[in-house]
């Protein structure tokens, strides 16, 4: 048993929250279920569009996406979770603490939960811990604001446009080959396959680029 806590304090060395808090606390709080290290397979929902947010958790290995289903019954992809990210921190002190969207994992992930009384009991006695989460929430926020900025700003084509000069720079080619699939680069950018699919044959037909499976032929780049 001592072995197994052991392990599993390692594991969250330097998460930014948790290395406020000492290890023997740590191991109380984990003994005591007040703190679960939970494991998730790839692709498991941890929790659905309108499920109440009765706990936070913290990322500790992994990916885990914020999906939403559009108007065509599309998957897109909203924002991505990292290690020693947040979840749910914005939601759990909310008069409407419902999550918004469906929260799944990209890969298979291990979260630690912390429960809502412990949350709270951490705000108030430990300054650091307090400071942090502010923090932790605050950027949450500003990433999502970012998010629904270039939804709103930019294009699908703007959008594609930005991608495509990325990775010419990157591969200093104007011939570039895609790293991703379609569907994987309609959830980049927040829209539909349906709607990359339809955008890339309108660029193709202004001889904007030509493309074929795996790469694609930046033709307004030889014009400049």
């Amino acid at each position: 048993m001592e072995k197994i806590m052991k392990t599993i304090i390692k594991k969250l060395e330097g998460l930014s929250l948790i290395d406020t808090v000492s290890d023997k606390d740590l191991e109380y709080y984990l003994k005591s279920g007040q703190l679960k290290l939970v494991k998730y397979k790839k692709n498991s929902i941890i929790h659905f569009d309108s499920e109440q947010c009765l706990k936070v958790e913290i990322l500790v290995s992994g990916r885990v996406v914020v999906n939403r289903i559009d108007e065509d019954g599309n998957l897109l992809n909203v924002t991505e979770f990292i290690r020693d990210d947040l979840i749910g921190g914005n939601l759990i002190f909310s008069k409407n603490p419902y999550y918004p969207m469906t929260v799944e994992t990209h890969t298979d992930s291990e979260l630690l939960e912390i429960d809502k009384k412990l949350l709270f009991m951490l705000l108030s006695e430990n300054v650091n811990f307090l400071r942090i989460f502010l923090e932790l929430i605050s950027d949450n926020a500003m990433m999502l604001g970012d998010k629904i900025k270039h939804y709103v700003s930019k294009t699908i084509r703007q959008s594609l446009l930005s991608y495509f000069d990325y990775e010419s720079k990157k591969q200093n080619t104007n011939i570039i080959k895609l790293n991703i699939t379609k569907k994987a680069l309609a959830e980049k950018i927040g829209v539909s396959r349906t709607s990359i699919s339809r955008e890339l044959a309108k660029m193709k037909a202004e001889a904007l680029i030509d493309y074929s499976k795996n790469q694609i032929k930046l033709l307004y780049l030889d014009s400049k």
